[in-house]
């Protein structure tokens, strides 16, 4: 068995210093601190809101706490760096002086940002919504400081990601993608990946619902899965109603998710995530008592 293929039979993330278990499933909870995120924009910007919320995520059950000062939904306002830069260290600094042993992730694709954030707060995962495209210098930041890299895949940019996506079969082509993508992380020195398929980042809402039917495949690359579908415009237009009447349909398809080899659910509702981790769990292990029990009663 060779390295790669260990790291990812061991469910483990190597963050700096730190080991990042992924034998059971994983939450990221969602912290935007935008003013105009599509569902929680504005909502977690003053000091208190942040510490109160960061405090709710990790005594609900998440393991991770994802940053973002760069709102990439289609249509959203341009952020300069230097804007994102100041919205972020300001985040960083509450919650690395509140809550020092947290798990940290940053939302971000601006190599400087994701330098400084290392450096100064020693954020554990870069998650980058263009896996490098839009600044490949942060590929370079990432492997030197041995930091662990979410590389999202992402048809276009954010301005232009949702103008008439085209794909020849979507869960091939992305499988494709990542399949060359990784190569050329590793050739990078990028160690530890996980792979997000990037629901409703340049997919049609079809096109959505055909990659989590296919999620399963992506197992072939042996590296840790990602999906955030959380309120979503691939549940809530599709329901007919607002990213605020999401929630249902949101538990509904991380379970899908889960079950098509998810190890972190990215979330803006930790309790309800939770819950949908014990039921998964539950299953799968009344799933291997029927199994054992079915083995010993053959013999």
């Amino acid at each position: 068995m060779d390295k790669d293929t260990l790291f990812y039979k061991k469910r483990t993330i190597r963050c700096n210093s730190r080991i990042i278990e992924l034998e059971d499933p994983l939450i990221m909870g969602i912290l935007n601190v935008t003013p105009d995120s599509f569902y929680d924009g504005g909502m977690h910007n003053s000091p208190e809101g942040i510490k109160s919320h960061v405090e709710k995520m990790l005594a609900e059950g998440a393991g991770i706490i994802d940053i973002g000062g760069y709102s990439s939904r289609p249509g959203a306002t341009e952020v300069s760096e230097k804007e994102e830069l100041e919205r972020v260290t300001a985040t960083l600094d509450i919650i690395r002086n509140d809550f020092p042993e947290a798990i940290l992730s940053l939302d971000t694709f601006r190599s400087k940002v994701a330098a400084k954030a290392i450096e100064a707060y020693h954020v554990e995962i870069i998650n980058d919504i263009s896996a490098g495209k839009l600044d490949p210098e942060i590929v370079d930041v990432v492997a030197e400081e041995k930091t662990a890299y979410v590389a999202m895949h992402m048809q276009g940019t954010p301005k232009t990601m949702q103008h008439a996506p085209k794909y020849e079969h979507v869960v091939k082509d992305i499988l494709d993608y990542f399949a060359q993508h990784i190569e050329w992380l590793r050739s990078k020195k990028v160690n530890d990946i996980i792979i997000d398929p990037g629901f409703g980042f340049g997919k049609t809402l079809d096109q959505n619902y055909q990659l989590l039917e296919g999620l399963d495949i992506f197992s072939i690359l042996e590296y840790p899965l990602m999906v955030g579908v959380s309120r979503k415009s691939m549940i809530y237009k599709f329901l007919n109603t607002t990213p605020r009447g999401a929630l249902n349909g949101t538990s509904l398809l991380n379970m899908i998710a889960l079950q098509k080899g998810a190890k972190i659910i990215r979330v803006h509702d930790i309790k309800e995530a939770r819950h949908t981790i014990d039921i998964y769990k539950k299953l799968n292990e009344e799933r291997e008592k029927s199994i054992n029990l079915l083995n010993n009663t053959s013999k």
